[in-house]
């Protein structure tokens, strides 16, 4: 990835999927800008995320904020590596919304991973108390019910990253 080129990575995948290991993998890149929304909302909204409703809140905030910037960042010729989580349509295409008004290539990462496997690296991932964010079985069953796979008709250039 170069000047040349900038892409706007995108990460669809169920909580504790891999996301954010893979974003940071991508953001190791040449030119490349990592952009972790856990991160910034952790930040901005110090315990205010208790409910599906506060992320949806919470999360639209930042998204108005965000998504010029990350436009004028790929204008400029970096790429970006935006962990937020394309899991739906709508999140998709505000995504590709992005690259298109910047005019820049967009990759959609899916880290197709079993329920049980994240189910797994959640429990894990809990106890060592290491993530902005530590949801509970519950809600990863609640945030797994709006989960949308990507299709062909989105258009989207997508990269398929299957465990083992």
């Amino acid at each position: 990835m170069t000047a040349d080129n900038p892409t706007l990575h995108l990460l669809c995948g169920k909580i504790a999927a891999g996301k954010s290991t893979l974003a940071r993998e991508l953001a190791a890149g040449p030119g490349t800008v990592l952009i972790a929304e856990d991160a910034w909302l952790a930040r901005l909204y110090p315990g205010e995320i208790a409910a599906l409703d506060d992320y949806v809140r919470c999360s639209g905030r930042l998204r108005s904020v965000m998504g010029p910037h990350v436009a004028e960042l790929l204008r400029t010729g970096l790429s970006v590596v935006l962990d937020f989580p394309a899991n739906t349509i709508s999140s998709r295409q505000w995504m590709r919304g992005i690259a298109d008004d910047a005019g820049t290539a967009c990759r959609l990462h899916w880290l197709d991973v079993p329920d049980e496997t994240c189910k797994a690296r959640l429990r894990e991932r809990n106890a060592h108390g290491e993530h902005d964010f530590a949801p509970t079985e519950a809600d990863f069953e609640l945030f797994t019910s709006y989960f949308v796979a990507p299709t062909e008709d989105e258009g989207l250039d997508v990269v398929i990253h299957n465990p083992g």
